[in-house]
């Protein structure tokens, strides 16, 4: 008799066939409930972990094996460390005048080389609107405290000239070359309006280190001898990243706190020139001046329209 279809022949015999699904699910209620079973007799003392950390080696992505984090320790703010802590405990939580600001970083500044001092600077534009895309240069007073190594891509003709001006690199076929290796020996990169062919076949090695030539940068100029020395002195390019902020350093800490003022002086006045012409409210939402380790302060915006620094 033919048998049903649950049933089949195992050397003449009707066997009934085997649920491998069926079995699957009992296993996984049995080891639950089982698992239930155990932390519910483990007081809030002694219980290692909670059923849901339990499981989570078992998820796919569990990052910690045998525990999970909680929403809220994920979100958590990192510890910072017990120099930090001291530090934070000589920083008042409010404003600052700008050359009170200067002064506070310098004297909570520990580390063992000389920090940099940055101005973050949160402006009131959108960057997607071509109006208020802000790219401009300044050239700090007191200069970046920093050796910047400078190269020229030119003729070959004009090789002794530019490093007689200043270039620590000068060059065509050879630094083409030299570039499309990847030797990027050099801070920053001039060439003349003539050679953008050439330049524009270097983007995809030159376009992620940010050693792009432009226009709007001042690195595509006719008069090199005078951007070799602008850049030599402290020039240095200012622009607003996609949200609105301008990133940029104006020196070190061992500089004299008028000079650190001078330069911090002129790239406001920078910004402030190049406000765009349809911002007509509130151009600074904020502005915090910080070091390479040091907390971020932040600054009197009040103070700062007026420019009193002091």
């Amino acid at each position: 008799m033919e048998q049903a279809h649950h049933y089949r022949q195992i050397d003449g015999v009707p066997r009934r066939r085997f649920n491998y699904g069926v079995a699957l699910a009992l296993t996984a209620v049995v080891g639950l409930v089982g698992a239930v079973a155990f932390f519910s007799n483990q007081s809030p003392a002694s219980a290692p972990m909670t059923l849901g950390a339990a499981i989570a080696p078992c998820a796919p992505n569990a990052a910690i094996t045998g525990s999970r984090l909680s929403r809220t320790e994920m979100h958590a703010k990192p510890k910072h460390s017990k120099r930090f802590r001291a530090i934070l405990e000589k920083v008042e939580k409010r404003p600052y005048k700008t050359m009170e600001a200067i002064q506070v970083l310098k004297e909570v500044a520990s580390a063992k080389f000389a920090e940099t001092f940055e101005l973050h600077a949160d402006l009131n534009i959108d960057p997607r609107k071509a109006t208020q895309n802000l790219r401009t240069t300044v050239v700090l007073p007191k200069g970046t405290g920093k050796t910047v190594k400078v190269a020229v891509l030119c003729k070959d003709e004009n090789v002794g000239d530019y490093k007689a001006a200043g270039a620590d690199v000068a060059g065509f076929q050879d630094l083409i070359d030299d570039i499309n290796k990847g030797e990027l020996n050099f801070d920053r990169l001039i060439t003349t309006p003539d050679l953008m062919p050439q330049i524009a076949r270097l983007g995809r090695v030159l376009g992620p280190k940010g050693l792009m030539p432009s226009i709007k940068s001042g690195t595509v100029t006719t008069d090199v001898p005078n951007t070799l020395k602008e850049i030599k002195a402290g020039r240095l390019e200012l622009r607003a990243d996609k949200k609105g902020v301008v990133h940029i350093p104006f020196g070190k800490v061992d500089f004299e706190d008028d000079a650190l003022l001078e330069n911090f002086r002129a790239i406001q006045d920078t910004i402030d020139a190049n406000k765009p012409s349809d911002i007509k409210k509130q151009y600074w939402n904020s502005a915090y001046l910080t070091t390479t380790m040091g907390p971020g302060i932040q600054l009197d915006l009040s103070a700062l329209n007026a420019k009193e620094y002091a």
